[in-house]
């Protein structure tokens, strides 16, 4: 039977704001994924927000990758910057005028001030804290300035930033939906910057002026942010608002427990998009994360080992209506969910053998055999062959998982092995820091082998041969170009993971 839910008298609102600073990540899905059953259990709203203040790490294409991403594993949501809605602007750049609206509201009740210091004084100051074994936090050198001299200061045009006023004594308690009741002391909470000194607010600020103004109820969010909820708490008392309630929702993990992190995992939607997981097997995977699903298996204990040739465990397989009729936030699991790769190729396999032929073949012809897909590849080889059947000599790579080349493929004449390894990190650093085009790529890459004495040959060669696994291929950038970020990051890091793992045998 489905959980009878009562509906507070409030009407619930959630919502999920994402960054668009590159790739959406598997965790704003999970995340969202969340507040989205939350909501619709309750009759409520699901909202999606944008939070681009960042402008330093903005991502123009980023936005809309974010859309189809979390459409393409079935979340929807009923107001955000696509769709509208009667609390917009949702994204928080046409917002900036109603945060300096709100930081002078601060200013003038004195729970925040005007900080004058620039950042070579702060980065003095923050040197001078870590040699004394301290925790580097704001000093507080404005925090009493006179109003004569924060007048002379502003006469003069001196840049500021609007910082919060926190309690030099006490504590500020919060309760958690998940957890109880959290107590942090002031004295561990710093001055939190609200306002920047280029009119563009912190996180802090927009976040707590945003959800007030658009009546969130609730807010569903990782567990990374229990340590700013308290310098959220004091912004709505210092604004006189109620506070939401809060739940803060356990991390994904590694299988080593440590935070999901792509050098370990892709986190990238786009990824797991191309790679040619089906949004259903996604979708149902992080639900079993959640750990809302009473009657399914424990993936913090459960032996994947044991069961991804076997047949599925029905318990662990449900759809979002499933989870829409039987997820309970009560059941929500607190320890670290590990998103074991593993696990969700299974889990894909499962559904992969649960649909039609007709249906296979539909799926397949989506993504990578698509129309679009194989035209890009098709230009890229068209002068490079002599035979219609040399197609796939030539471009095994972009449909295979698996292109591990050997060191006679991948090593150079004259290089060392552990040289080599070192080299291929330093390329996928860049490439992960690089904009995804040729006009980008070539020279970042040529940068790099200059500045490590290692010739456009031997630098292209061996990326070359992670990639395709071989020493010939069609155009390197242009195939990257057309493999894509996300899946060109995930083959260097399996080839470095791979690399480690023979170097620790030999030993």
């Amino acid at each position: 039977m489905p959980e009878v839910i009562e509906t507070p008298a409030a009407p619930i609102r959630v919502r999920i704001a994402p960054s668009p600073t590159g790739d959406p990540h598997v965790g704003t899905a999970y995340i969202g994924l969340i507040n989205f059953i939350y909501a619709r259990q309750r009759g409520g709203q699901f909202i999606l927000r944008i939070e681009d203040t960042d402008r330093a790490r903005f991502v123009a294409t980023s936005e809309q990758m974010i859309f189809d991403a979390l459409k393409w594993v079935g979340l929807t949501w009923d107001e955000g910057p696509d769709v509208g809605g009667p609390y917009g602007p949702y994204r928080q750049s046409e917002r900036t005028q109603i945060y300096r609206d709100h930081a002078e509201i601060l200013l003038a009740n004195g729970t925040a001030y005007r900080c004058f210091c620039t950042p070579d004084e702060l980065e003095t100051s923050r040197k001078q804290q870590m040699a004394a074994k301290l925790p580097p936090r704001y000093a507080g050198t404005c925090r009493n300035l006179s109003p004569e001299t924060v007048n002379t200061n502003l006469a003069e045009s001196k840049e500021y930033v609007a910082r919060m006023k926190v309690p030099l004594e006490g504590s500020t308690t919060f309760h958690d939906e998940l957890r109880g009741d959290i107590t942090f002391e002031h004295t561990n909470v710093d001055d939190q910057v609200l306002m920047k000194s280029d009119g563009f607010p912190t996180y802090h600020l927009a976040n707590v002026v945003d959800d007030h103004l658009m009546l969130i109820t609730d807010v569903i969010r990782a567990e990374e942010w229990i340590s700013s909820t308290p310098k959220h708490v004091l912004l709505y008392q210092a604004f006189g608002w109620p506070a939401p309630r809060f739940w803060h929702m356990p991390l994904l993990r590694n299988l080593d427990k440590s935070k999901i992190s792509k050098r370990k995992n892709p986190v990238s939607l786009v990824f797991y998009r191309q790679a040619g997981f089906l949004p259903e097997a996604v979708i149902n995977f992080l639900g079993l994360m959640g750990g809302g699903m009473s009657d399914s298996v424990n993936p913090e204990t459960a032996a994947v080992a044991a069961v991804p040739s076997g047949k599925a465990s029905e318990a662990d397989i449900f759809s979002l209506e499933d989870m829409l009729a039987r997820f309970r936030v009560d059941k929500i699991r607190l320890g670290g969910p590990v998103f074991d790769l593993t696990k969700l190729k299974w889990l894909n396999g499962e559904y992969l053998r649960r649909i039609t032929p007709e249906d296979f073949y539909s799926r397949l012809r989506a993504t990578i055999l698509s129309d679009d897909y194989l035209k890009q590849i098709a230009v890229l080889i068209q002068a490079r062959i002599e035979t219609l059947g040399q197609f796939g000599d030539l471009t095994h790579f972009f449909f295979a998982e698996d292109v591990l080349p050997t060191e006679a493929v991948f090593l150079p004449k004259k290089r060392t092995l552990e040289e080599t390894l070192a080299f291929a990190a330093e390329q996928l650093t860049a490439l992960e820091a690089t904009a995804w085009s040729v006009e980008a790529l070539e020279p970042a890459l040529k940068a790099l082998g200059e500045s490590h004495t290692w010739s456009v040959k031997e630098n292209f060669m061996l990326l070359r041969a992670i990639i395709t696994g071989s020493t010939m291929s069609p155009p390197l950038l242009e195939s990257l170009i057309v493999f894509g970020k996300p899946r060109t990051l995930d083959r260097m890091r399996r080839f470095l993971d791979t690399q480690k793992k023979l170097a620790t045998g030999k030993r």
